[in-house]
């Protein structure tokens, strides 16, 4: 099992490592254990750790930063940049900001307000050194060379993160949640024909995948070829039936060829899915 390790995690943030394994133990890290019980910690982790250590240097009782971060843990972005994101406070509440919007995780006293970009600076070291220690080790698998590129990913390392996950589809040819990443990679730089390959291939090891039915039914219309991604599309809802967008898109390509009907039924699903959704 590899990760960051509680030594890792106290130099970087200059906090002593008893206090790091005090913050694991409150419940609002996902840090695993290693077969001696040592913590293993990812990026995420150390976001809130950092988070932790700013809000109680404030004087801020610990167990209201614990409640605050279990809420902000669940709405942490995945698989992109947080270069944008700016965590600070406003009067009672501790407010996370991105580009474009901000939300509440947790009301909660506070004297914070840091870039996640100063600490994925700090951290890019910990994650080359990471793949470097994989690279030299047999034993590093599949799965460890895919979470490394989901931290290069959201260091915003895309060539890193690309190389990552080809390393995990090469130790596993099998491994469908790769295929998936390095298509989205390959998508985001118009390499449309190598991601409908990835995603094809993601479809063909999980055919339940929605989020595979849904990357393709995007490439294949960015190719031009609709008619193939309205199937795709709707392979992504028979998969998941609530997967707003896939109702979305499909509104508007229903709409583009005249079904008015099909599009006014899809986008009325789209709505009604979205108003669900907690603001974030």
């Amino acid at each position: 099992m590899r990760g960051y390790t509680t030594t890792d995690v106290a130099e970087l943030l200059d906090v002593s490592a008893a206090r790091v394994r005090a913050f694991a133990r409150a419940g609002f890290l996902n840090a695993r254990k290693g077969s001696r019980g040592e913590y293993r910690f990812s990026f995420p982790d150390i976001i809130l750790l950092r988070t932790a250590k700013e809000l109680t240097d404030a004087h801020i009782h610990p167990r209201k930063v614990w409640r605050a971060l279990r809420v902000l843990r669940e709405q942490l972005p995945a698989g992109q940049s947080l270069a944008g994101m700016r965590i600070c406070a406003e009067g009672d509440h501790i407010v996370v900001r991105e580009r474009d919007h901000s939300w509440l995780p947790e009301s909660g006293q506070a004297t914070l307000d840091f870039s996640v970009s100063d600490l994925a600076r700090q951290v890019t070291p910990l994650v080359r050194d990471r793949a470097r220690a994989a690279k030299a080790a047999p034993s590093a698998g599949s799965d460890e060379w895919y979470n490394i590129g989901i931290d290069f990913e959201v260091l915003g390392a895309l060539a890193d993160a690309k190389a990552a996950y080809a390393r995990s589809i090469e130790l596993d040819t099998d491994n469908a949640d790769a295929y998936v990443n390095l298509g989205r990679l390959l998508h985001g730089e118009e390499e449309l024909d190598q991601a409908r390959i990835q995603y094809e291939k993601a479809l063909e090891l999980a055919p339940e995948s929605a989020i595979a039915a849904f990357n393709l039914g995007v490439v294949l219309e960015d190719l031009g070829r609709c008619a193939e991604a309205v199937q795709a599309y709707r392979s992504a809802l028979d998969s998941d039936p609530g997967f707003a967008d896939a109702h979305y898109n499909l509104a508007y390509l229903y709409e583009r060829d005249g079904d008015n009907s099909g599009a006014l039924r899809h986008l009325a699903r789209y709505k009604a899915l979205s108003q669900k959704k907690p603001a974030p």
